[in-house]
């Protein structure tokens, strides 16, 4: 009796001690000027509302009947079980960016932080400046120009061997494949075709599981995700052993990847990233760079196969950098300088379809905005669909028009496809090589008709077609 009486008493205080707990933050939330909103269901929150308009491409829909509802500026809501701020247009997206850790910091459902555990994803303050600084000295404009040879050659392989021959392929895998490859390639050094599948096919299940609930229970996608994670993190970790010994042996180069240089280069206190580390950020950049790349190129020929017009001012551009070569001769950075209409079509293609939604924050202190109280630890949610589509900052949004892109371009803070602030996506100049070398090569062989012209884009979670995008294939002015 007196054994149950130790186990039970302190059980009911500590269970009586969290309901108190629970009854004064409700009374004290009662007693502030929350957003206006809903937090939906206990626990999940409108997590699932939200889910589902992501899967139905109507992920705006949800956004706008908020604001519309609400309150235009901000309002709350529920997700993953956080309380909830999502800030709505332009000058959400300065307060976010421009307080980075001042009133806000990073912040990921659990999945995300369980998944990719000591990458930069999860880091914050002057840890994530350091780290970050040290993946920009190999992901910045200087250093990749150095590899764009090398990209140039990569895409001219996957043509002939994927596409040339073909009266029709289905976009969204057949470029998942050159996409894999490149990141591979430039990260890791890794060619080997059977490599690439294996190390390929774990990733399309962790990509199934990095932004869901964090249940690891068999047969779950968190699980499932969890177990690819350790696959490809051993694989690495094969592959980071060995180069150890060849660096040291002056078999391998300290610059030929980024590997390498995550191996020999110390941060700006001298120290090496762990083991873990690199191994978290490998993981990180090598799902990031290749699947985002895969949904912007996807779109990109979802529009230049609909808007022939656009496909031809395009294709004009690189025809007169083309016939400007030698036969054989690979791009060299100052061609990439010539394509600005090319990348304005692409900017215009990410304005009206960004591959990913919007990013998370959390509040760091209580916080007045709006005229609204914020909670300390409440999470914020910005998304790039207030802006991108707000007909009070562009004449006709849903219209594609890629020379909004010209002279001084859109509105600050309204333009957000790779963020902004301190975290802006850091491999934003490697996507903009990736898709204009891409762009170069595939409209210097071919045109292409959409076999489903209104098929429908979700986010599962990067922006990518239902049926996976097929085409018909026939000649450019290039090869006819």
């Amino acid at each position: 009796m007196e054994m149950i009486k130790l186990i039970v008493l302190p059980t009911i205080l500590a269970l009586f001690v969290l309901f108190l707990h629970f009854i004064t933050r409700i009374i004290k939330l009662r007693k502030l000027n929350l957003p206006k909103g809903t937090l939906g269901l206990p626990i999940i929150g409108e997590t699932l509302e939200f889910f589902k308009a992501n899967l139905e491409g109507k992920q705006i829909r949800f956004i706008q009947e908020r604001m519309k509802k609400y309150d235009s500026r901000v309002f709350k809501t529920s997700m993953f079980g956080e309380n909830t701020a999502m800030f709505c247009g332009t000058a959400g997206n300065k307060y976010l960016f421009s307080n980075e850790n001042k009133n806000v910091q990073v912040w990921w459902p659990s999945s995300v932080r369980k998944l990719l555990r000591l990458s930069l994803v999860n880091k914050v303050g002057d840890e994530a400046k350091i780290t970050r600084r040290l993946l920009m000295n190999f992901l910045n404009q200087e250093t990749l120009r150095n590899y764009l040879p090398k990209m140039d050659r990569i895409v001219q392989h996957h043509i002939n061997t994927h596409w040339k021959g073909k009266e029709q392929v289905i976009v969204y895998p057949i470029i998942q494949l050159y996409t894999f490859e490149l990141v591979c390639c430039l990260f890791l050094s890794m060619e080997d075709p059977i490599q690439l599948s294996y190390l390929s096919s774990y990733f399309e299940e962790f990509l199934k599981g990095v932004i869901s609930f964090s249940i690891n229970f068999p047969g779950t996608g968190f699980h499932k995700a969890m177990k690819a994670a350790d696959e490809i993190k051993k694989e690495i970790k094969l592959i980071m052993k060995k180069r150890k010994v060849d660096l040291e042996e002056k078999k391998a180069s300290p610059t030929q990847d980024l590997l390498s240089h995550l191996l020999v280069t110390p941060d700006t206190s001298g120290r090496f990233m762990s083991e873990v580390e690199i191994l978290d950020n490998m993981l990180l950049l090598l799902f990031a760079g290749h699947d985002t790349s895969r949904s912007v190129i996807s779109l990109i020929m979802k529009y230049l196969g609909n808007l022939p017009e656009v496909y031809e001012q395009a294709s004009k551009e690189q025809l007169d950098i083309s016939q400007g070569k030698e036969s054989g001769e690979l791009l060299q950075w100052e061609d990439i300088q010539k394509m600005k209409h090319s990348w304005n079509v692409a900017s215009e293609v990410l304005r009206l379809s960004p591959p990913t939604d919007g990013a998370y924050r959390n509040a760091m202190k209580d916080l007045t905005y709006a005229d609204y109280n914020i909670p300390i630890d409440w999470k914020f949610h910005w998304n790039t669909h207030t802006t991108h589509m707000d007909p009070t900052l562009l004449t006709n949004p849903e219209i594609f028009d890629a020379s909004r892109f010209e002279g001084e371009g859109p509105v600050p803070y309204s333009y957000v496809p790779f963020g902004g602030g301190p975290r802006m996506c850091l491999g934003q100049e490697f996507a903009r090589l990736d898709v204009l070398v891409f762009m170069h090569n595939i409209v210097k062989h071919f045109k292409w008709d959409l076999i489903n012209p209104d098929e429908n884009f979700k986010y599962d979670p990067m922006l990518q077609p239902e049926k996976g995008l097929p085409i018909h294939l026939r000649p450019s002015h290039y090869t006819s």
